[in-house]
């Protein structure tokens, strides 16, 4: 299933989030350092209870700049194709800004918003890389011009069984108190699938971490959501002790990567489930999820694209009037003519292991089936990516972080045969292509400068961009700026 790398560098990470419970884990505390936290301030000076929260308030900040050197490339938008990485240098930057309310109703019940702003100037319209896209925060439809949005609305319930009562931390989308180990927890609303999905202690909230969205999540994990990231739908996690279950059922877009929902959630929707495990060796934590997902969408597959385009040359890219990529190749098929009905799926691993107390490590691996277009995520079939962190402790600098990860990605052979007769998907195609797996190599170092603000430098190497050997590699340069409250 996967070329799986045997050998794992000690590379490097902190656990800046690890908590005390399973709730704490499943839904981390952004604010790690309650001396400088808001509702931390509050509760000193008895205005706020913050071990056993009514309500809370957290913000955060990012603003992420990033430079692309100029790189070889033996040919670009081939034929007319539009889905090419400039191999000019460019800038590009986003910046972020969310507001995160709880409030605590009756018994297990808690109601979230999350209000949240983006402005953004993708490098080459956000065309051109596959698995690895450069800045986790981008989203397909983004513009410079601040753009506010809902990004969570939620009502959670949680039922408890007993078990051993463990603490749970203040944070965003979190309030603080007390969690059996031993509950079922009720999720309905808007959020993103990634809030209890596939989380890492790791690789998982890249404003704080590595910047690169190929350790955000599987890069083959094609989860249904709007432009954005976010979805509506409803989850269920149950826990017992070490153990725990997920299910969830979402809506996806109307169209690959649209902005807007579908809420036909009989008959356009994602599922995916989640086994986790828990564990300790040698006195450090770590874990095992194994995640699986299922989507039903109005979908392209790349062998019906190819079929149309050979019955009749006239379905090619420039002909249909429907949802399309904007393709000039009249030489080449397109997706836009095979859309329907199909069922995409996948599976894969995620595995965490504390090292020390200030090493710890990760891997991720999923295999998707490759038939049909991506939906919602990155242009990926197949990935992997691994890697390591480790807090500043020795060498007196604990609150900074340095981090090293790999990540690789792979095409199925019916999309590499549709790129290759200059066909397009949402985010790659050169007009042909001299297939390789796409890989990328991140290291940044985080830097705590002051209380509630973080510096962070990253240097990523992308071999293949766009699965393409004919093109690259890419130095590209980034640095964060992140501000918490």
């Amino acid at each position: 299933m996967f070329n799986l790398i045997t050998s794992l560098r000690k590379l490097l990470f902190c656990t800046v989030f690890l908590t005390t419970s399973a709730q704490a884990e499943n839904y981390p505390d952004l604010n790690d350092d309650g001396e400088f936290s808001l509702m931390g301030a509050l509760s000193d000076h008895g205005l706020h209870n913050i071990k056993d929260e009514r309500w809370n308030f957290y913000t955060q900040a990012t603003y992420i700049s990033s430079w692309k050197q100029a790189f070889p490339a033996a040919y670009t938008n081939l034929n007319g194709s539009p889905n090419s990485l400039l191999p000019g240098a460019e800038r590009g930057f986003t910046g972020t800004t969310t507001f995160y309310v709880g409030v605590k109703a009756w018994t297990g019940a808690e109601l979230y918003v999350a209000p949240e702003m983006i402005s953004e100037r993708p490098l080459s319209s956000l065309k051109g890389i596959g698995g690895s896209i450069q800045n986790f925060e981008l989203q397909k439809n983004g513009s410079v011009h601040s753009t506010w949005y809902p990004s969570r609305a939620i009502y959670r319930q949680t039922l408890s069984f007993g078990g051993k009562q463990n603490s749970v931390n203040s944070g965003p989308m979190q309030l603080a108190g007390t969690a059996d180990s031993r509950r079922f927890v009720f999720t309905a609303g808007t959020f993103s699938i990634l809030d209890m999905f596939d989380k890492n202690t790791y690789a998982g909230d890249l404003r704080r971490q590595f910047v690169n969205m190929a350790f955000l999540t599987h890069a083959a994990y094609d989860f249904a959501a709007d432009a954005r990231g976010y979805t509506t739908g409803l989850v269920g996690e149950l826990y017992f002790d070490d153990w725990a279950f997920r299910f969830g059922h979402i809506a996806g877009p109307k169209n690959p990567n649209d902005l807007f929902i579908n809420f036909q959630m009989l008959s356009n929707y994602g599922q995916q489930v989640e086994l986790e495990h828990k564990h300790v060796i040698k006195d450090q934590p770590g874990a095992i999820r194994i995640l699986g997902y299922r989507n039903q969408e109005n979908s392209g597959s790349f062998t019906d694209a190819i079929a149309a385009f050979k019955a009749d040359p006239s379905k090619n890219a420039t002909t249909c009037t429907g949802y399309n990529y904007n393709s000039s190749n009249a030489n080449a098929p397109d997706l836009c003519w095979a859309r329907k009905s199909n069922i995409k799926m996948g599976i894969g691993i995620n595995m965490e292991q504390s090292i020390t107390q200030d090493i710890g490590v990760f891997f991720r691996g999923m295999y998707s089936d490759g038939k049909t277009e991506v939906y919602s995520y990155t242009s990926s079939d197949r990935s992997l990516s691994f890697g390591s962190a480790m807090k500043g402790t020795r060498w007196g600098r604990e609150k900074d972080t340095v981090g090293l990860g790999y990540a690789q990605s792979w095409l199925s052979k019916d999309h590499i045969n549709y790129l290759n007769m200059g066909g397009v998907d949402g985010f790659i195609g050169d007009g042909k292509i001299n297939y390789s797996p796409e890989q990328v190599v991140d290291i940044y170092y985080q830097w705590h400068v002051v209380k509630s603000a973080w510096l962070t430098f990253d240097y990523q190497y992308l071999a293949n961009p766009a699965f393409n050997a004919d093109r690259g590699p890419v130095n590209i340069y980034n640095a964060r700026v992140h501000f918490e409250l």
